[in-house]
């Protein structure tokens, strides 16, 4: 946001601070002058200082990256509710009872800001929740590798990262809610190389209009935060790099959002036998953060989380950047 031709200034540096479990994503609301953010098990509404001004709390689940909707003033949240290992860290943490398996779901919390008004706003009263069944359905199959039966198709966790961003090569100036796969890290594994990104029509939330295929290398829990740049036109994934030895594991990918999709086989996926939607990393970078916030306003600078732990307590130092060059 530009004014009298100068970029508007914003704070340096924003301590956010939250409890025993860490920060997951951020979201800047430039006209109210607030940071949304999510500490894993809750939503925090926070003045540009820092000070906490409003909150949604006892969340039992992984409430993870998110997306602001400056029109609608809603921001779009990734939740899990799942049995795994994450599930249960975030289960015991809470003092609450561990999920079974095949009551793993996965949402998108739809928040209505205008809501969170005070400290411990009950969660029916700000949240709606869409179930992506895509995702369930991955997470919850069973796959058969070179003769092994394995659990989560593609090594699909869940769900991570979300943006608000236009078409893949569109000139359409709609825009669409695109929602990032987790992806288990597991090196012994071929069939998770990719990341996967759904896209959904921003009044329908039920089921993806596309659903793409990123060869990217394998990443742990794949595309932790997401976010578009109207000033590159880029979509950034920023993910903990992965540990396979055959990849350069970067921390960011870069993908150009002009790029037109194409069809084709899955590299090392054995049981997909239909050619699959795939767009195209741009370019990769090690850049050290990012994974637990990223915000991009629009005109070269970011936001991007710093996490730290004091004293038991996890908080985020939100640091305002340039670029987002190593």
């Amino acid at each position: 946001m530009l004014a009298t031709g100068c970029q508007v200034s914003y704070p340096e540096v924003i301590h956010l601070e939250g409890g025993k479990l860490h920060i997951q994503g951020i979201a800047l609301d430039k006209k109210d002058k607030c940071l949304y953010s999510s500490f894993t098990s809750s939503f925090f509404k926070s003045d540009l200082e820092g000070n906490l001004i409003g909150s949604v709390t006892g969340i039992n689940g992984h409430l993870g990256a998110m997306t602001y909707d400056e029109k609608e003033k809603k921001v779009y949240a990734s939740l899990e509710i799942k049995d795994d290992e994450i599930g249960n860290v975030i289960a015991d943490a809470l003092g609450a009872v561990r999920h079974e398996k095949e009551a793993s779901r996965f949402y998108v919390a739809e928040i209505d800001v205008r809501k969170i008004d005070r400290l411990d706003v009950p969660f029916e009263e700000a949240i709606t929740l869409h179930a992506i069944d895509e995702v369930a359905k991955d997470y919850l199959d069973t796959v058969e590798v070179n003769g092994a039966r394995l659990e989560h198709k593609y090594g699909c966790s869940g769900m991570d990262g979300v943006a608000i961003a236009p078409g893949f090569g569109s000139d359409s100036k709609e825009k669409y809610l695109y929602v990032a796969y987790g992806i288990y890290g597991d090196t012994t594994r071929i069939d998770n190389d990719y990341n996967i990104l759904l896209c959904f029509v921003m009044e329908d939330l039920k089921k993806p209009i596309h659903k793409y295929f990123v060869k990217t290398g394998n990443t742990r829990y794949g595309v932790q935060n997401m976010t578009y740049d109207a000033h590159s036109e880029n979509l950034y994934l920023a993910v903990y790099k992965g540990n396979k030895s055959q990849y350069p594991n970067y921390s960011l990918f870069t993908l150009d959002i002009n790029q037109k999709p194409f069809i084709g086989k899955l590299e090392g996926v054995p049981y997909e036998e239909n050619e699959v939607e795939q767009v195209a990393v741009t370019e990769a970078s090690h850049f050290p953060w990012g994974s637990t916030g990223l915000y991009s306003f629009g005109d070269g600078r970011w936001y991007v989380s710093k996490k730290g732990k004091k004293d038991g307590i996890e908080f985020s130092d939100v640091t305002l950047f340039n670029s987002l060059e190593e």
